[in-house]
């Protein structure tokens, strides 16, 4: 419930203020400044792939500055305007990203990032059919395609008031 008044008072979404203290904790550890953070966001922007059934996701490069002077307001408003930019560019397909800044490859990482934050906000869903239960199954192989790989579910109370985040 705090991260989401302090989200609404700092104009930025949940997602955007943990962006923020995720690239905090990133470039206190790495004693970098320019944090690159891939991100899974929905890639169903296209008309045509409306009435496509499956999953289809691109990824996006959030690349922020963390300078050491900034105060914690000062990263969620770049964090805020760096979010905003990449979303709205979201149509571009990540390959045609990689293939465009031609990046030195390695088969030893990921060419644009190495970290990764996955962020789930979306309610639990019901599906009911007359004598048929079904729930949700997790599939995990416990595989990262990445070094580090922070995944974070963002849970609410059935009144929709926020009940915490998960993480692993």
């Amino acid at each position: 419930a705090a991260l989401e008044q302090l989200a609404r008072d700092k104009g930025a979404t949940v997602f955007m203020v943990t962006h923020a203290v995720w690239a905090a904790v990133l470039a206190r550890l790495s004693a970098s400044t320019d944090i690159a953070i891939g991100t899974p966001i929905l890639g169903r922007t296209d008309a045509a792939l409306e009435d496509v059934i499956g999953m289809f996701v691109n990824t996006l490069v959030l690349r922020s500055s963390v300078e050491p002077q900034m105060t914690f307001d000062d990263l969620i408003a770049q964090v805020r305007d760096v979010d905003l930019t990449a979303f709205a560019q979201a149509d571009v397909p990540f390959e045609r990203l990689v293939e465009v800044l031609n990046p030195v490859r390695s088969t030893a990482r990921h060419p644009l990032f190495q970290v990764a934050l996955s962020f789930q906000n979306l309610p639990q869903t019901r599906f009911e059919l007359s004598g048929l239960t079904v729930s949700p199954i997790v599939a995990d192989a416990e595989i990262s395609q990445f070094d580090l790989h922070l995944m974070l579910t963002d849970t609410h109370a059935t009144d929709g008031s926020a009940s915490g985040i998960t993480g692993r």
